[in-house]
C-alpha cells in the first residue's frame, strides 16, 4: 500500500509515517513546514507545500499514480491560538482541507483517513465518552474539526469517497526509536509544560481547580503517540472491510481509555522523573473543559486496536526524546 500523509513532517504525522513504513507501506509526505520539521521528512519522498495547492497535489499524484490512501494530519491545533485567531483556523482546518479532498478525489484516490479530535465532544464531568456522545465544540479549533467532519460525511454520501475519522485524545510520548517527537520549543499541552517547568525550574500552572472532577482539576486521556500511529496502520489495513457497506463517515475514538486528572499527571511525572515540581494554581483558560476519556470499544471492534503503552512510558519516551532533540533538530 502507498499512502500520502499530509502534515507528515509534524509530531503525529511523522510518527504515523514511521509506523506505516515499519508495517511495510510506502509513504509520501506533503507538509508546508509551517509547524512541521524537514528533519522528520527526509526519510520519505517529500513535497514541501500547502494542502490547498491543487497543482502540487496533481503533481504528487502524477509522480505517484499508485497512491492508495490519504491520511490527513495537517492542521493548526493550539486551542488558545484558535480563540484569538479563529479565521486562520477555519481557513486552514476547513477551507483548505476541502480543497485537499477535491484534489484527491480528482486524482482518483478514494480512501481518506482524517485526524480529528475528541475536543468535538460536548463538555462532560471528566467521564467516558463514546462516538454516540453529543457534539458541542468549545473552541474554534474544535469547531473546525467538527465542521470538517460534517462536510466530509456529506462528501462521502454524495461521491465515491470512503472516509474514516480518528478522534484523537491527548497524544504524548515519542517514536520509541526516537526518529521523531515533539518539535516545538514552546509547548502548549500539559505534559510539555511540565517538562518546561522541570527544565527551567519554574512553577507549573494548574489551570482551573473547580472542575466537576474527582479532585477539581481537568481530566485528560493521554494516549501514547506510537499507539495512535498503530491505530492509523490498522485503519488503513482494514479500511475496505470497514467502509465497504457504509455510505457515511466512519468515526472512531483513539485514546488510552483512562482518565487522568492534572494533579494525577503531576504526581505520575514526579514519580517517573524522581523530582518534585513547584505548582501554582491559576484560573480556567478560555476554551478549556473538564475533559473526558475515551471509550475504545469501537476501535477494538472495527480495528482490533487496543492501546499498549502506559502514561509512565509516555513520560519516559518524552524525556528520552527531549534529551536527543537538540542533536537531531536544527535551531531548537
Amino acid at each position: 500500500m502507498k499512502v500520502l500523509i499530509t502534515g507528515g513532517a509534524g509530531f503525529i504525522g511523522s510518527t504515523v509515517a514511521s509506523k506505516c513504513v515499519d508495517a511495510g507501506m510506502d509513504v509520501i509526505v506533503l507538509d508546508s513546514l509551517l509547524t512541521g520539521r524537514a528533519e522528520f521528512a527526509h526519510r520519505f519522498p517529500f513535497y514541501c507545500g500547502d494542502i490547498a495547492d491543487e497543482k502540487l497535489l496533481d503533481r504528487i499524484f502524477a509522480d505517484h499514480p499508485d497512491i492508495d490512501a490519504t491520511v490527513h494530519c495537517a492542521a493548526l491545533i493550539v486551542v488558545g491560538d484558535s480563540v484569538s485567531s479563529p479565521a486562520r483556523y477555519y481557513e486552514n482546518n476547513v477551507s483548505k482541507s476541502l480543497t485537499l479532498v477535491s484534489s484527491v478525489l480528482r486524482n482518483g484516490c478514494k480512501r481518506f483517513v482524517f485526524s480529528s479530535s475528541a475536543a468535538v465532544y460536548a463538555p462532560s464531568d471528566g467521564g467516558c465518552v463514546d462516538e454516540h456522545c453529543r457534539i458541542e465544540p468549545q473552541s474554534p479549533y474544535a469547531h473546525s474539526k467538527a465542521q470538517f467532519e460534517t462536510m466530509l460525511d456529506d462528501i462521502v454520501a454524495a461521491t465515491g469517497l470512503s472516509a474514516m475519522s480518528l478522534r484523537y485524545f491527548n497524544p504524548v510520548g515519542a517514536d520509541p526509536e526516537l526518529r521523531s517527537g515533539t518539535a516545538s520549543a514552546r509547548p502548549t499541552h500539559a505534559l510539555g509544560k511540565l517538562f518546561e517547568s522541570y527544565s527551567t525550574r519554574t512553577p507549573f500552572r494548574v489551570a482551573g481547580t473547580d472542575w466537576p472532577t474527582r479532585d477539581g482539576s481537568g481530566v485528560r486521556d493521554y494516549v501514547h503517540v506510537w499507539d495512535l500511529a498503530d491505530a492509523h496502520v490498522r485503519a488503513l489495513e482494514s479500511f475496505d472491510r470497514i467502509t465497504a457497506d457504509s455510505s457515511r463517515l466512519t468515526v472512531v475514538n483513539v485514546g488510552s481509555g483512562r482518565g487522568t486528572t492534572v494533579w494525577e499527571l503531576i504526581r505520575t511525572f514526579e514519580n517517573v522523573l524522581g523530582k518534585n515540581i513547584d505548582v501554582v494554581v491559576a484560573g480556567r483558560r478560555t476554551g478549556d473543559t473538564a475533559g473526558a476519556y475515551a471509550s475504545n470499544d469501537r476501535a477494538l471492534r472495527l480495528l482490533g486496536w487496543v492501546p499498549t503503552f502506559t502514561l509512565e512510558q509516555g513520560i519516559e519516551d518524552t524525556a528520552r526524546w527531549l534529551a536527543v532533540r537538540p542533536h537531531l533538530l536544527n535551531s531548537v
